[in-house]
């Protein structure tokens, strides 16, 4: 079977104290290599905070070429001109989200451990699944069991919507999720945790993403 290249698609902190600080570490990371996509995730902050970081954040994702995706609000993706949105199982449905969106943009389902929701998603219009959390991760609270790696491979045989990897990937263990499959490995404090910072960090995942893709020839 001949599989699609794996690419990586970065999540923001949750929280962002320092909005220039971020900005600069941002645009470190997304100048350091191939970064298919920024979801913007940010948490305990209102609305009217969402909007004006995603107005901070925008204009850099925009200037490497990357895809802008909000977490959780498609209306608020919609009126900030994100390219997508990522919903979760109790963010609405995938209907809604393009109703919102509009029929041009990008949007991702969670389904956890699930080929099955996966499959429902993949049904009713998303773009991406997201399969995880793979790995323990401080990062979001996990309440499902973590998927088998062989739920990529099997997702790969059977359907053609890309899937997406997440949850407590880090360099050093990354790689068999690429070889089993995963479209994109979605990575937050790998990044921007990484102690020789971000940019070394995303150039270190795609080193071990073009390992994992010589194995899978």
């Amino acid at each position: 079977m001949s599989l699609p290249a794996c690419r990586l698609y970065l999540i923001t902190p949750p929280a962002i104290s320092d909005m220039p600080a971020f900005l600069g570490a941002l645009e470190a990371a997304l100048g350091a290599g191939d970064v298919a996509a920024l979801q913007i995730r940010l948490k305990n902050i209102s609305d009217a905070q969402v909007e004006g970081a995603v107005r901070a954040i925008l204009p850099v994702a925009q200037r490497h070429g990357v895809a802008a995706i909000l977490n959780d609000r498609p209306d608020l993706a919609a009126r900030t001109g994100c390219d997508g949105v990522h919903i979760g199982q109790e963010d609405g449905t995938v209907a809604a989200a393009r109703k919102a969106m509009g029929p041009h943009a990008m949007i991702g389902v969670t389904c956890h451990d699930s080929r099955h929701l996966a499959m429902e998603a993949a049904e009713a219009g998303a773009d991406y699944v997201a399969f995880g959390a793979f790995f323990p991760t401080g990062t979001k609270e996990t309440v499902t069991p973590a998927p088998e790696l062989e739920t990529l491979s099997i997702w790969q045989e059977v359907m053609s919507v890309p899937c997406v990897a997440i949850g407590g990937i880090t360099v050093e263990n990354c790689r068999p999720l690429v070889e089993e499959g995963a479209d994109f490995l979605a990575v937050s404090a790998g990044v921007w945790a990484y102690p020789e910072g971000p940019a070394a960090a995303v150039q270190a995942y795609l080193a071990e993403i073009a390992e994992g893709l010589k194995a899978r020839s």
